[in-house]
């Protein structure tokens, strides 16, 4: 009987110790936090041995494989030891995609994935198609693939993710765009992480397709490095070197496979950066062979993302917008570049290694006042104060951060959270930072 660990039990490692189980094997569970109640459950009712809050490393080291949350990094000393010893190390995509002959819908990038998953999500259910959402959003799919049966599965992949996955294929792979991100897990090296992002198209054959920003200049440049072998499709703003997906007149137009168009102003999503996640998953239905007028109906009624570009209300003639989930700098200027009025911005949090450089001239041009939240501003400080905007420096919390914006702004002003940081130093996560900013603004 084959020994199975699983490191973390969170919504993969719990996923996966059930598809293992299921499958007949040996499974250990082990957590160096503590297990959430709802995972203690799942895990208690097949069965599954688990332990939290130590790692007890003589049955961990002798496991014949081991399946690693994508959140523990590479460099752990019990991740080092599984190396050194050779042990195999999987994520739990790369398990899951094992006892499925689904068909594999794959998205990553660093900004813009979440919106284009649930969006091709959104077209695949709405056509009627038997499909599964999975990845950073969803259930895992090792749990789905263990106990409901899909004909495709849409996948947000991250690069911790695609890290750890070797033999997994994606029928359609979609890279929305590389934008410097988490480079503290990737030696500070930006090729790395380019790396980990076009391990997506690993494994594709002639009959895939691979979906791609062709406006991308770190993209463009690394085409020739991977040996392609899928069947491409670049999209683009405008018509023009090779893109067979792009607006022009007014109109979405996509070539390829299936000739298909629609108006802009009939999307759901508004903004350049929706307009790439429109076309992005237009294309990935057309590929599935989707018609086009469910395409069109889907594209034109879909209800966004939660913490994406989320309205919250408007108080006193001040609106708000809730982007928490933009957890580095590239999706702060994707925010700041759709504001039409002037913006008090907040922003901070645990910092990646980031340069804000790339949001300098949207800052002086779109804000107003800016709100440091965060438990170490002095980086935010040293960039941002010599731009002569009002500033308040917030370390206790999101209830303070929301009463300072609002003093800071004018009505029929914009108050904008887009931290570019990951919410770790004050927050749960970036979920729980963006129920707290609704949250108190809704009390203003």
């Amino acid at each position: 009987m084959s020994k199975i660990v699983v490191l973390g039990a969170g919504e993969s490692g719990a996923g996966a110790a059930v598809l293992a189980k299921v499958k007949g094997m040996d499974v250990f569970v082990s957590d160096m936090s503590l297990i959430k109640e709802n995972y203690k459950n799942l895990l208690n009712s097949y069965n599954i041995a688990w332990e939290e809050g130590q790692h007890t490393e003589s049955r961990i080291l002798d496991a014949d494989e081991v399946v690693k949350s994508p959140g523990i990094p590479n460099e752990a000393p019990l991740v080092q030891k599984l190396i050194a010893q050779g042990t195999p190390i999987i994520s739990e995509i790369e398990f899951a995609g094992r006892y499925t002959d689904a068909k594999m819908v794959c998205i990553t990038g660093s900004n813009g994935k979440t919106t284009t998953t649930s969006l091709i999500y959104h077209i695949f259910k709405s056509a009627g198609l038997n499909v599964g959402l999975a990845g950073n959003i969803g259930k895992s799919l090792a749990l789905q693939v263990a106990t409901e049966k899909h004909d495709y599965y849409i996948i947000e992949l991250s690069s911790f993710q695609l890290d750890n996955m070797y033999d997994f294929r994606a029928n359609i792979a979609v890279l929305m765009n590389i934008t410097p991100d988490h480079l503290d897990r990737y030696d500070h090296q930006m090729q790395n992480y380019v790396d980990a992002k076009f391990r997506i198209v690993q494994n594709q054959t002639e009959e895939d397709a691979f979906i791609f920003w062709n406006d991308d200049p770190i993209i463009r440049r690394e085409l020739e490095r991977y040996g392609l072998k899928a069947q491409l499709y670049p999209f683009a703003e405008i018509k023009g070197q090779g893109a067979i997906a792009y607006v022009e007149d007014g109109e979405i137009e996509i070539e390829q496979p299936t000739a298909f168009n629609m108006e802009q102003e009939a999307l759901a999503l508004h903004g350049t950066h929706n307009l790439y996640n429109s076309l992005a998953a237009g294309i990935s239905a057309n590929v599935a062979g989707i018609e086009k007028e469910d395409i069109r109906k889907a594209l034109s009624n879909f209800k966004g993302v939660e913490h994406r570009l989320e309205k919250v209300c408007d108080v006193r003639g001040i609106h708000f917008i809730n982007d928490s989930k933009a957890t580095n700098v590239n999706s702060c200027w994707y925010a700041l570049q759709s504001m039409t009025t002037k913006t008090v911005l907040i922003l901070g949090g645990k910092d990646k290694g980031n340069d804000y450089n790339e949001i300098a001239d949207l800052v002086k041009e779109k804000c107003s006042a800016l709100v440091y939240l965060g438990l170490h501003n002095e980086k935010l400080h040293d960039f941002f104060d010599g731009f002569g905007l009002p500033v308040a420096d917030i370390q206790t919390g999101m209830k303070d951060a929301v009463e300072a914006a609002y003093k800071l702004a004018k009505k029929g002003e914009t108050v904008l959270l887009s931290p570019c940081c990951a919410s770790f130093d004050l927050f749960k996560s970036y979920e729980d930072r963006g129920e707290q900013f609704k949250k108190y603004v809704r009390e203003l």
